[in-house]
């Protein structure tokens, strides 16, 4: 009889629920002993009063409220040790219902990757779902359950400073991205101890805000926000993302917050969404800045109704859902299902077995200085720089120079290369931890070659003061490395910039520098795509190095002296001017357009710029040449149901191992509505060595051929295709036609 009782005991866990019920039944047991000021409870999320992005809730009764059973996840909880603390709080409350704690974990927890932009440039796929895995493995070890990541918004505007937290303009790449993402963050399963939820932002559309300026209004067609900015949400679920997250701005005057078009039709209808939906920092409230509720009373009726079942920061749901229910203005089945959503993410993740298996400080301490993260971030961060230019084959450098002048504003910069949006522990010396420009050189040189620096100016404002010795610098050298850009908190959330052109005086420095006559190599650092046209036309070599994180200046290091050949290339169209904006590859036909970039007399053009970009999207070099040739295709008609195999070779025919990344465009050549004049929709890493050649293959199929019509039916139409394969969506070598028919 003991020996029974024993073995129903084991099967009980440590809140009474038995091992055997399935989750579902274990969240209506649960919700059946929930008061309504428990249920709205767990819809309310506050920030902790350190670190925050967005105006913090000024509330000294926040451990009373948790013990109380009133907040259900905290954001901005730091560690072990603080994690375990409130989770302990809320182990006081009548039901011990444990606290989810989210975290801005974008590009790295610790170890810190290159900012999501320049992980898009890799165009790398397992190098990105990487980033994300050992990001979520640190965070996890620190008592992180969730990450408010992957940003999956398409970005066709550079002045938005967000584009840095994306991966650029493309559908089809965005999704691709947007997958690996999500299932580097969360893993194997949910409830591993080393994955953490993904919460896919911003729902939906924000990346095409009005003058790229952030929290501005989106107005665009319904096949426009089908077509181009949803699928990488869609790709996002598909990779099993747990949860997403509603975005500031309004679409077609209903703010996304509020917006059941959105979040109740297709998210958690026509998509059958089962995750939960958490707002943007304080996105309820501000419904009635918008003009679109009266109060936050109105604001939480809204954003109930609409679908968004956690409110981040704005108390709307915490003062304002139980007088609505008494009111019968919702129905407490509205509620019940947010708290269900929520509930069941909690259970996945254990937290009801043990609420403090995430905080456990020995892992932390272990995970946290696992040497092979620094490692990955090394590789990272090497495939995500992109050569822009190498005249005269000016890079790599030779290991046997005698004197190398390093000059510029962020050289000896350390914190700066982890970008926006790193996660800021204050336990870590970065000064130590992280590896600046200046160091990734001197680790790199041998002793016979010396370094001089000079910083030559800041990274804004006029003054030219050090310009002297700059230029004294750079005439003492055989070559000079210059690192110019922008601050690293020049781009990122409400970081939009009306003028992209490189701040300051940075381009005179460059002007001063190459008058000296040495052999000049530039650096541009970035969060986003600048204009710098002088630099780009007279620099002899160009590497666009981003923010690249914790071991910036290793990468940096390795390419400049060919250590690593790059292999990188843009997931953003670079304007050549700000008038250009907004510009992306895949525009519409139009009924004039221009026969080339010099093209103005009545066609689609500017009369005072050329119509092609400085650089275009998937541009990128490389220090060694690749051929294309003997293009093939299985067939020049298909059906529906059939496939076409195209083929290719791809040589290295230069002198040193390299990566190509192929990329392959169709265009619709007549269509029911407009196309685009070309559409990414296939890709692929290669790697080669010297003298190397393979066969690349890609499939045609349905699917590719796809698109909506003005019905907002997913559908092939019969008709003529071309088919371009090139090295950007400029640079077309192969291409030949087939035609869909019925």
């Amino acid at each position: 009889m003991k020996k029974t009782v024993t073995l129903v005991l084991l099967a009980v866990s440590f809140f009474g629920f038995a091992q055997e019920e399935t989750i579902d039944q274990k969240v209506n047991a649960l919700l059946k002993k929930m008061t309504i000021e428990e249920k709205i409870g767990q819809l309310n999320q506050y920030t902790g009063d350190n670190s925050a992005t967005g105006p913090i809730t000024i509330n000294s009764n926040k451990q009373a409220e948790i013990k109380a059973g009133l907040v259900g996840s905290m954001l901005n909880i730091i560690g072990t040790k603080y994690t375990r603390q409130y989770q302990e709080l809320a182990m006081q409350s009548r039901l011990k219902i444990p606290l989810l704690f989210g975290q801005d974990v974008i590009h790295g927890y610790k170890t810190t990757f290159p900012i999501p932009l320049a992980e898009a440039a890799s165009w790398d796929l397992g190098a990105i779902e990487l980033a994300a895995r050992v990001a979520a493995t640190e965070a996890s070890a620190s008592g992180v359950h969730w990450t408010f990541a992957p940003m999956v918004d398409i970005g066709r505007d550079p002045r938005w400073g967000r584009v840095m937290e994306g991966a650029g303009e493309d559908t089809y790449l965005g999704s691709k991205i947007a997958y690996a993402r999500v299932k580097g963050f969360q893993g194997t399963k949910l409830g591993d101890l080393n994955s953490v939820m993904a919460c896919v932002k911003h729902f939906a559309a924000y990346g095409a805000a009005v003058g790229g300026r952030d929290y501005n209004s989106v107005d665009m067609s319904e096949r426009m926000l089908w077509e181009t900015y949803l699928p990488p949400f869609k790709a996002a679920l598909d990779a099993g993302a747990a949860t997403f997250m509603n975005s500031f701005n309004d679409l077609n005057g209903i703010p996304a917050t509020g917006n059941a078009h959105l979040q109740r039709d297709i998210l958690k209808g026509k998509w059958n969404f089962q995750g939960f939906v958490v707002s943007d920092w304080g996105s309820i409230g501000e419904m009635v800045a918008h003009g679109y509720s009266k109060d936050l009373k109105a604001a939480a009726l809204s954003a109930i109704t609409a679908g968004s079942d956690m409110d981040m920061e704005s108390n709307a749901y915490r003062y304002n859902l139980a007088e609505l229910v008494k009111e019968n203005k919702i129905s407490v089945d509205l509620i019940d299902d947010a708290v269900k959503r929520i509930l069941r993410k909690k259970f996945e993740l254990g937290l009801f077995d043990d609420p403090y298996r995430y905080s456990d400080a020995k892992r932390e301490g272990k995970e946290l200085n696992n040497p092979e993260n620094k490692k990955a971030a090394l590789e990272v961060a090497k495939k995500s720089i992109v050569l822009l230019k190498n005249d005269n084959q000016t890079l790599p450098l030779s290991k046997n120079l005698k004197t190398i002048a390093f000059i510029g504003p962020l050289v000896k910069e350390y914190k700066a290369n982890m970008g926006f949006w790193a996660v800021d522990l204050p336990e870590v010396n970065y000064d130590k931890w992280i590896v600046s420009q200046w160091d990734g050189l001197q680790n790199k040189v041998g002793k016979n070659t010396k370094l001089l620096y000079a910083k030559g100016c800041e990274v804004d404002g006029d003054n030219k003061d050090g310009f002297a010795e700059a230029v004294e610098k750079a005439k003492q050298a055989d070559v000079v490395i210059l690192s110019i850009g922008e601050r690293h908190n020049m781009s990122g959330e409400a970081k939009s910039r009306s003028d992209i052109h490189l701040p300051g005086v940075q381009e005179d420095l460059v002007k001063a520098i190459m008058a000296t006559g040495k052999p000049v190599v530039v650096l541009v650092n970035a969060g986003r795509p600048l204009v710098f046209n002088w630099t780009a036309d007279n620099a002899p070599a160009i590497l666009y190095t981003w923010w690249l994180g914790t071991e910036a200046g290793n990468a940096i290091a390795d390419v400049l002296f060919g250590n690593y050949n790059p292999s990188g290339k843009l997931p953003m169209t670079f304007p050549r001017e700000i008038g250009q904006i907004p510009i992306y590859y895949n525009h519409f036909s139009t009924g004039r357009p221009a026969a080339n970039e010099n093209a103005t007399n009545y066609v689609s053009a500017y009369i005072d710029l050329k119509n092609s970009p400085k650089y275009p999207f998937g541009y990128g070099l490389s220090y060694t040449k690749f051929n294309y040739t003997d293009l093939k295709l299985s067939a020049v008609k298909m059906k529906n149901t059939e496939t076409i195999k195209v083929s290719f070779q791809l040589s290295n025919v230069g002198k040193v191992m390299g990566e190509e990344v192929v990329q392959l465009y169709l265009q619709d050549k007549f269509g029911s509505v407009v196309r685009p004049v070309l559409e990414l929709k296939d890709f692929l890493k290669v790697k080669l060595n010297a003298g190397e050649s393979k066969t690349i293959e890609f499939t045609i199929d349905k699917e590719k051929l796809s698109f909506y019509n003005n019905k907002l039916e997913w559908n092939a139409e019969p008709g003529d295709f071309e088919l371009m394969i090139g090295t950007s969506s400029a640079d077309i070598k192969l291409k030949s036609g087939f035609e869909l028919v019925d």
